[in-house]
């Protein structure tokens, strides 16, 4: 007889607990996409500082839109962003990205990621909303 009278006690229970299972859920994929695209980021700015550091002739230096490029195809071919296009932003120092032979130069890509799968008012909890993501890298001319 006891039996009888606990029936739908567990569906209830299974109804209340749902929906902060499924936001658990939906924020271990939304941090697992975060940590992916700021390793695209770090990258990035690698495989940036890399192109603008390799020994050229004389008279065929690279230029900062040369070194932007390589970075934005990169970003755009690797970066988790649901159709919406990649904003990735690449600042250099020196700023005309020539540093002359034995110089450093730093490449910084920032990258504001905006939450892809957790609702609106979810976003309004997190203290770091838009997360912004940043990579730098510093090389050698050659």
């Amino acid at each position: 007889m006891r039996l009888k009278d606990q029936k739908g006690e567990s569906v209830v229970e299974f109804v209340v607990v749902l929906p902060l299972l499924i936001i658990l859920l939906f924020g271990i994929i939304e941090f697992g996409i975060i940590l992916y695209d700021k390793a695209v980021v770090t990258n990035a700015s690698r495989e940036g500082a890399r192109f603008g550091i390799v020994y050229r002739e004389p008279g065929s230096e690279i230029t900062c839109a040369d070194i932007t490029n390589v970075i934005q195809t990169y970003t755009a071919n690797r970066l988790i962003t649901f159709g919406s296009p990649s904003n990735a932003t690449p600042s250099y120092v020196p700023n005309d990205c020539n540093p002359g032979s034995g110089n450093d130069l730093t490449v910084t890509v920032s990258y504001e990621y905006d939450y892809l799968l957790l609702p609106r008012f979810v976003k309004e909890l997190v203290p770091f909303n838009p997360a912004n993501l940043q990579g730098r890298t510093i090389m050698v001319k050659e």
